[in-house]
């Protein structure tokens, strides 16, 4: 899957955890704000019936493969197209132009490549499910050559050695059976879903997911926006904005989107560097049941262990804190449901972690 900031790659076991501790038998899991889809995959992979959302259009396509495409259905037309896109010719377009040559995103040569392959699939009108797998194909693919440390807000002074590398289709990890992929409002979702157990991992700080990978709603949405400043941000970033992104809006947007859920069990993940402290979240969450924590020791985000850079690229000094906190909080009708499942995570989470409350 591609790299993205607040990723929960080496979390998933202690997610799943907390998750089968909460319903033993799977049902029915939302994932409210699902990025990658990674956690949704997880759940699905787990035996829930996953609903994912986001309203960003490059996460909500990763959730229509990841969680919405049964691969029993998808797997063999899906490797098929995927052969043919692969010898698509290469043919510079607004992609290579604006990401590649006005910025250094990814080489020309893969660019190129980026927005034939993008006409191709456009051209041949493919149904939802398989767009959106030869769409996650490519994004996919051109996150494994680009030229970043992970986001969409600058590219490196100098090329990545990924970067040289040719631009290659893959077929994303599917799962077996169906899943539903939705496209909006997180409280809109919450309001409108029925669970037997959400999941949310809202932003929580100044930094905008549209921004830190405009690249990809724009392959997503394929509409050749106008284009600003050195990163080459779609003009939209500066437009659609999130409450979450707000330090004074984000208290009571958390509080709108948890009285709207559905779901009688929850699963919040935060980091401790985000604009709600712990005690409030726990406050706001405890209107809907018994609230338990645990925190993680985990690696801050790649930034932080690069250092501190002027604008010619020169280090000119360093991050004094590597390592943050990433607190799980489990919310359920009793006590020992809850302490089952902060129990299990503590276990999954193993040395990492840190502390547990309940």
């Amino acid at each position: 899957m591609i790299k993205y900031l607040g990723s929960k790659r080496r979390l998933l076991p202690v997610i799943v955890a907390g998750a089968r501790a909460l319903m033993p038998e799977g049902g029915r899991a939302l994932d409210l704000f699902s990025g990658t889809s990674r956690v949704g995959h997880a759940l699905k992979g787990a035996g829930f019936h996953v609903t994912a959302n986001d309203q960003l259009a490059y996460a909500a396509t990763l959730a229509r493969c990841y969680v919405a495409a049964d691969a029993g259905r998808w797997e063999a037309p899906a490797k098929a197209l995927l052969r043919e896109l692969a010898t698509v010719p290469a043919a510079p377009g607004y992609f290579t132009r604006t990401f590649c040559e006005e910025a250094r995103f990814l080489q020309p040569k893969n660019g190129a490549r980026v927005d034939a392959i993008r006409e191709r699939i456009a051209a041949l009108a493919l149904e939802p499910a398989l767009e959106a797998i030869a769409l996650t194909a490519l994004m996919e693919a051109a996150d494994r050559v680009d030229s970043t440390t992970g986001v969409h807000m600058a590219y490196l002074k100098r090329w990545a050695a990924r970067s040289h590398k040719e631009l290659s289709l893959r077929l994303p990890a599917l799962l077996p059976g169906e899943g539903v992929a939705l496209e909006g409002d997180a409280r809109d979702a919450a309001a409108a879903v029925d669970a037997d157990l959400a999941y949310l991992d809202p932003p929580y700080n100044q930094h905008s997911y549209l921004g830190n990978y405009h690249l990809w709603e724009t392959l997503v949405r394929w509409d050749a926006p106008e284009a600003y400043g050195v990163a080459r941000k779609r003009v939209d970033v500066r437009e659609r904005k999130s409450d979450f992104n707000s330090k004074r809006r984000i208290g009571e947007a958390f509080c709108r989107v948890v009285d709207a859920l559905r779901a009688t069990r929850l699963l919040v993940s935060q980091s401790d560097e985000a604009y709600l402290s712990p005690d409030a979240v726990t406050e706001m969450l405890a209107t809907k049941g018994h609230v338990g924590v645990v925190a993680i020791d985990t690696k801050r985000y790649v930034g932080a262990q690069i250092g501190i850079h002027d604008p010619r690229g020169r280090r000119v000094g360093t991050v004094k804190k590597l390592r943050n906190q990433e607190l799980l909080f489990a919310v359920a009708p009793t006590r020992e449901e809850v302490a089952r499942a902060c129990e299990a995570m503590s276990m999954a989470a193993g040395p990492a972690r840190v502390g547990a409350a309940s």
